[in-house]
């Protein structure tokens, strides 16, 4: 096997010279010659994809059916099948964007005219696909890929119920075919979850390869910088200073935008990127950053896992990621294919607040889990749609349906097109005891992020020890080992300006066009009683206005700087308000009168109580998580008190958490006679 599988490594690498790596010849002989199922956990960079890609070669010179290979991220699909033509594989994708070519690529399999498909893990829990794509699969595959499988358990930090029906996959397989799963990221007890999941079939033998993850071309270092506008003056300051270009991460879609703006303002070459924005604009920005066109691309998570771009000379993360392992997964995509690179880590004062958001959206608790089974169970196999599921349980659309996605996989409930309905006999029961040391881990997780950099161990060999490495060991390059080089001090009057940029943006809050009846659907919102286009003056826990606004309703009274900040976003977004008035606010209705009355002298119109709260044992807004529960709280909570003034109205509120109060408040003020409501709150969480 020696000879062919060295002259496919040189073709995939392009290099003459190129040689194995420790494992991988191995591993691809374990696949070829013993058809056996196989988990590599290894360094990002050291080329896990040469081993699928050999083993692909091999096993079809050989006669064996095609690779399947089910990866998370469409940047990975795209730079595995320029990678696969590099080999002459026929390579083919799968995906969400790509459906008018899904009957075309299932005629070529048919044809066995495919030697690589890639699919994403949302395609196993398609039920069109698992109908009539996998079952043609299944019977000629020759290799079977799990790539980043740590997404696979839910011990590990990206886990994605969709890897769950890799198990689906597993006994549907004949016998003879070879698995292989990869990740870079997984500690023991991912490694462990994962080989349980591999364990599907009678298949008895499951070998392991595991590598050292020390990455010597990485320096790391921590910079203390709690505040975002000191934050946005470092990276001014230091990005022009290192070599190449990078990535800068940040936990919200929000701060990409902010920190990309504002490097952009001055004259460093930056992009956002989000999940938000579309496919063909990633791929674009991507492909911006591997030329080099920009200096940095400023994202989320989205880029992450399968970009490859060997020559990325920095990551810097704008705030801390909730996890040392998902800090190690990110700061890999740079200094695969240099000699030097730099990976800093600016941790925030607002990082834990972030993290909490995302841990606290795990799995819901057990009454919230078996309301929905009873409903379902009471609607019989007709079933419920998300929508319909949401007028009667208090859950978020999104946590709903990643709910209902791991109770299909688990077998309790089954999806036909657009309803659930109630697996009949189904034996599934809520494993408490397992969601909550899942959430201990992510707590203890959290806390280890939090200690990185702060007790003078080798920052390399902390991310190895986190990730259970067998051989971890003083790196001699980062900041700890050595000194800090990127400390530096900022000039005061940047921090100002970066202050000014974080306070710049006021939020537009849109128009609500539909709204859920008491049954969950969707209806227009006839025009006569629709509020106007609204702003607010900050995000809720952002760097601008939010921290002065938050002191404000502590203290019981708006600074004068608030009210001012208002009366200027107010003349230039409704300048034909005439008159002021506020939603009675059981928490901030004092301040509220206040702020309205200061707002209306500064605009030179009256401010007028013209609404008063008819329901005062409501629960608090913010305890509803979806639109049918947030606009049955309000329903009937608030009347309009008095005769109106003449002319359209400023509407003030403290916080923007959904957009029903103002919205349906702002109904009641247009039913009354008012020819304009627009709504202005001093912060939104949207």
């Amino acid at each position: 096997m020696s000879d062919p599988a060295l002259a496919a490594l040189r073709a995939l690498t392009a290099d003459p010279q190129a040689t194995f790596r420790p494992h991988q010849r191995e591993a691809i002989g374990d696949l070829v010659d013993g058809r056996a199922r196989v988990l590599c956990v290894q360094r990002t960079g050291w080329g896990k994809s040469a081993v699928y890609f050999v083993a692909t070669r091999l096993l079809r010179d050989a006669g064996a059916g095609p690779t399947l290979i089910v990866s998370p991220l469409l940047a990975l699909m795209r730079n595995q099948i320029a990678a696969a033509q590099r080999l002459g594989l026929r390579a083919h994708t799968i995906n969400s964007t790509n459906r008018d070519e899904w009957d075309a690529v299932r005629d070529l399999l048919a044809a066995d005219a495919v030697d690589l498909l890639l699919i994403s893990p949302e395609r196993l829990n398609n039920p069109a696909f698992r109908a009539s794509m996998l079952p043609l699969f299944a019977q000629r595959v020759g290799l079977l890929v799990i790539d980043e499988a740590h997404c696979v358990s839910d011990w590990g930090h990206d886990f994605r119920p969709d890897y769950r029906r890799v198990r689906d996959m597993l006994a549907a397989l004949p016998e003879g075919v070879a698995v292989l799963c990869t990740t870079a990221t997984a500690n023991d007890r991912v490694v462990a979850d994962v080989l349980e999941q591999l364990d599907v079939g009678g298949h008895a033998e499951l070998r392991t390869y595991r590598g050292p993850l020390a990455r010597t071309s990485l320096r790391l270092e921590v910079v203390e910088l709690p505040q975002p506008a000191a934050r946005l003056a470092w990276l001014v300051t230091v990005l022009p200073e290192l070599e190449g270009s990078g990535i800068v991460y940040t936990l919200t879609k929000r701060d990409a935008t902010a920190v990309a703006a504002f490097l952009a303002a001055h004259g460093i070459a930056a992009e956002a990127y989000s999940g938000e924005h579309a496919t063909e604009d990633r791929v674009a920005a991507e492909d911006r950053l591997l030329r080099g066109e920009v200096k940095a691309l400023v994202a989320t998570s989205a880029l992450g896992m399968g970009y490859d771009k060997p020559d990325l000379g920095f990551v810097v993360h704008y705030q801390a990621p909730g996890s040392v392992i998902a800090y190690y997964q990110q700061v890999g995509r740079a200094g695969r294919g240099v000699d030097h690179a730099d990976a800093i880590l600016l941790r925030g004062a607002e990082d834990r607040r972030i993290q909490d958001f995302f841990i606290e959206q795990a799995f819901p608790p057990r009454e919230r889990v078996e309301e929905v089974l009873r409903q379902l169970e009471a609607a019989g196999p007709e079933g419920l749609t998300t929508r319909e599921l949401s007028s009667v349980v208090n859950l978020g659309l999104g946590r709903l349906e990643a709910m209902l996605k791991v109770l299909d996989v688990e077998g309790a409930v089954t999806r036909a097109g657009t309803r659930w309905a109630l697996v009949e006999g189904h034996t599934w029961t809520y494993d408490a005891e397992r969601y909550r040391a899942v959430t201990e881990l992510r707590r203890a997780e959290q806390a280890a992020m939090a200690a990185y950099g702060t007790d003078g161990r080798c920052l390399m060999r902390t991310l190895q020890e986190q990730l259970d490495d067998p051989s971890p060991a003083d790196c001699g390059r980062c900041a700890a080992c050595t000194a800090p080089r990127f400390d530096v001090p900022l000039d005061p009057a940047l921090v100002r300006e970066a202050t000014l940029h974080l306070r710049s943006t006021p939020l537009v809050l849109d128009v609500k066009k539909m709204a859920p009846d008491p049954e969950g659907a969707m209806r227009r919102i006839p025009e006569g009683v629709r509020v106007e286009e609204g702003r607010a003056l900050a995000r809720i826990g952002d760097a601008g206005w939010w921290p002065a606004i938050a002191a404000g309703l502590e203290a019981g009274r708006l600074d004068d700087e608030v009210i001012d900040a208002l009366a200027a976003l107010a003349r230039g977004f409704a300048p034909d308000a005439a008159w002021v008035t506020w939603v009675p606010s059981r928490r901030a209705g004092g301040v509220l009168r206040d702020a309205a009355a200061r707002l209306g002298a500064a605009l030179g119109l009256p401010a007028v109580e013209a609404v008063r709260r008819t329901a005062p044992d409501a629960p608090p807004q913010a305890e509803m998580a979806n639109a049918a529960q947030q606009v049955a709280n309000v329903r009937g909570a608030f009347a309009v008190a008095a005769e109106l003034p003449p002319g359209g109205v400023l509407l003030l509120d403290d916080r923007r958490l959904s957009g029903w109060t103002l919205a349906m408040v702002g109904g009641q003020l247009r039913g009354r006679g008012a020819p304009a409501v627009w709504p202005l709150a001093l912060a939104s969480a949207l």
